[in-house]
């Protein structure tokens, strides 16, 4: 039986910005490393892997969730022309529960950080959508 999410992995061309963007939501570096060799082969199905591997956290969050961050060395990474779409099959998006979203939003947006929309009232909640690394779609949603 599930007990709770554990973690996303988000592959990404820039490492850095990725980081730094998880850093203005609290995610702090965890862990940092490669992956490589042939049990990360056979387990992620890609011939000679070599990625970084970045494991992002918040301090203290309970129960803890992980934001991984793979930046592939070989092979090359695979972009996604449609990203951003909401309209697509697969990963949507991911959302983050947050005390103040326009707090938030404010402090995301000082740092050049895309926010898309704004959708008040929906389920007892305010959200908001804003890009994130590589094109994602990040919501942000804060509980009445």
């Amino acid at each position: 039986m599930i007990k709770h999410f554990d973690h996303v992995t988000i592959s990404v061309r820039d490492l850095e910005a990725a980081v730094n963007f998880f850093g203005l939501l609290g995610f702090e570096v965890d862990k940092s490393v490669v992956i490589a060799g042939e049990k990360f082969a056979t387990y992620m199905g890609l011939d000679e892997i070599e990625a970084d591997h970045i494991t992002l956290a918040v301090p203290g969050m309970s129960p803890r969730f992980e934001v991984q961050l793979l930046h592939y060395r070989r092979p090359e990474a695979q972009s996604d022309p449609n990203i951003a779409r909401l309209d697509k099959i697969g990963f949507n998006h991911i959302c983050f529960a947050v005390d103040d979203a326009e707090a938030t939003v404010e402090h995301l947006r000082s740092h050049d950080v895309e926010v898309r929309h704004e959708l008040k009232g929906f389920h007892n909640r305010r959200l908001f959508f804003v890009t994130g690394p590589d094109g994602i779609t990040v919501e942000l949603a804060q509980w009445d």
